[in-house]
């Protein structure tokens, strides 16, 4: 094996056909460098294959039988290398490239879709991968083990990377019309104590959390049926099945049920995750997540 440095093959062997000073086929090697620069490069070159890859003539070079059989893989690698260089830059700019998404399932609709929309007509070219999850934890490992790019969703657990806010998401109770609590201003967890409840699955995050939060208050829900998303657990509790308690992003723009703010407030922080903060598309898109507009609470 050899341990030399690698040639920058693409400086040396700008492969263009051209006639040289006799009249013969021949090659024009390392445009855009010096007659000293490319002498050496050349000659490393030529080290590292082992046999000249040109002839030196009084007036010009001309390439030897080497030469000739490294003409067509040389223009290859320097179409290749040309082409990293122009995609590397159209990912920087947000013109091409594959950007993977992770959100909370919650959030889809209500937070990220306006933003893929208005992405989507700047950015086409850009590939977008969703993946949805029903906890903000899973959100951190999809980013940790380099599955996602960029995660919206709430302030997971354990984070030490980069995170933007995105704003504060109120959490509601959902009640049937003509529930006894439906005209209350506001429902404190005490008057949700024997309510039977339309919680969400064991494994997800917002359930454990808002199970903490009623623990704090020194009441233990009262599950009537479990789901896996907070949007059908709305649609539950507005047709009668119980209550629910929600993010206010599972509530959709004509909604049956009946809406309460709980007392105190309950809410929780919502924000934008980035596995990489050199990664000039994610923080592209991010920018787009923390610019946009959207009603969160």
């Amino acid at each position: 094996m050899c341990n030399n440095p690698p040639i920058p093959v693409q400086k040396v062997i700008r492969v263009n056909r051209r006639e040289d000073s006799g009249g013969r086929p021949g090659f024009c090697y390392g445009a855009h460098m010096s007659q000293p620069a490319l002498s050496h490069q050349l000659a490393a070159l030529e080290k590292e294959l082992g046999t000249a890859v040109v002839e030196r003539l009084p007036r010009g070079v001309r390439a030897t039988a080497a030469g000739r059989a490294i003409e067509a893989d040389a223009r290859t690698a320097l179409a290749a290398a040309d082409r990293v260089v122009t995609t590397g830059r159209d990912v920087a700019k947000g013109s091409a490239g594959q950007l993977r998404i992770g959100c909370a399932e919650s959030l889809t609709a209500s937070l990220l879709a306006p933003v893929l929309r208005q992405w989507r007509r700047r950015h086409p070219d850009v590939r977008i991968v969703l993946t949805e999850a029903t906890s903000a934890d899973v959100l951190a490992q999809q980013l940790d083990s380099g599955q996602t790019d960029i995660a919206v969703g709430p302030t997971p657990s354990r984070w030490t990377g980069h995170s933007g806010l995105i704003g504060h998401e109120d959490v509601v109770v959902v009640l049937p019309q003509g529930h006894p609590l439906a005209d209350q201003p506001a429902v404190t967890f005490e008057q949700l104590r024997d309510e039977p409840v339309v919680h969400l699955n064991v494994d997800n995050g917002f359930a454990g959390w808002l199970d903490s939060v009623a623990a704090q208050h020194g009441v233990v829900l009262t599950v009537a049926m479990r789901t896996r998303q907070a949007v059908t657990a709305a649609a539950l509790a507005a047709a009668g099945v119980g209550i629910a308690i929600v993010p206010r992003s599972a509530i959709g723009a004509r909604f049956a049920g009946v809406v309460v703010p709980m007392d105190p407030p309950l809410g929780r922080d919502l924000v934008c995750l980035v596995a990489n903060p050199a990664d000039s598309l994610a923080r592209r898109f991010e920018s787009a997540v923390l610019s946009r507009s959207v009603r969160v609470s």
